[in-house]
């Protein structure tokens, strides 16, 4: 089954790395459905039906954004709060409709891995920031994957070093898909 890709990115025609994932991915319609929330929505008026119907089709969706304000595009955190809804997502009545849909985070990350740690620069490391999207999905009983993080774009961001991101990231997809769900994470 193919994996649904949510793509959240403000000025995706200015990035440099997501703008590059997303061509990649582009390459494999076989295998990848890419959602741009700003392309689909430019007003911002997230049609809610519509995207709880297109969840319900994919068993894995990865969200991939610039990790910026030590958290994801404004957009994507307004997505979750409108699309998430009582009675769908959660709630007694709800039947959960994200239960057991494997979700995933894709992230570009401007400074270095390092710098995400108790003693450094910014005292946290991105698993500790990222804890409210791993509780959000565990509270809709989906199950969270591994995230998935290229760091070092914000002064590194040459030719090269984004072409080393695509492997990556397209290694990190299928890790996603060879996961056996009859097994713990």
């Amino acid at each position: 089954m193919k994996t649904l890709i949510i793509v959240t990115h403000p000025d995706i025609t200015s990035s440099v790395v997501n703008k590059r994932w997303v061509e990649e991915l582009e390459k494999f319609p076989e295998k990848y459905v890419i959602h741009q929330l700003h392309r689909v929505y430019p007003t911002g008026e997230i049609d809610v039906f519509a995207e709880q119907r297109l969840i319900e089709q994919y068993d894995k969706i990865i969200f991939q954004f610039p990790f910026y304000w030590f958290s994801c595009p404004g957009f994507l955190k307004k997505w979750m709060d409108e699309v998430l809804t009582h009675g769908w997502a959660y709630g007694s009545k709800s039947g959960y409709k994200m239960s057991g849909k494997r979700i995933g985070l894709a992230m570009s990350v401007g400074v270095d891995e390092h710098e995400y740690q108790e003693n450094e620069k910014y005292k946290y490391t991105i698993q500790e920031l990222l804890r409210p999207f791993e509780l959000s999905f565990a509270y809709v009983k989906a199950a969270y994957q591994p995230f998935f993080a290229f760091y070092g774009l914000e002064y590194n961001a040459t030719a090269e070093r984004v072409a080393q991101s695509v492997p990556a990231y397209l290694a990190y997809l299928e890790s996603i898909d060879a996961v056996d769900m009859n097994c713990p994470v």
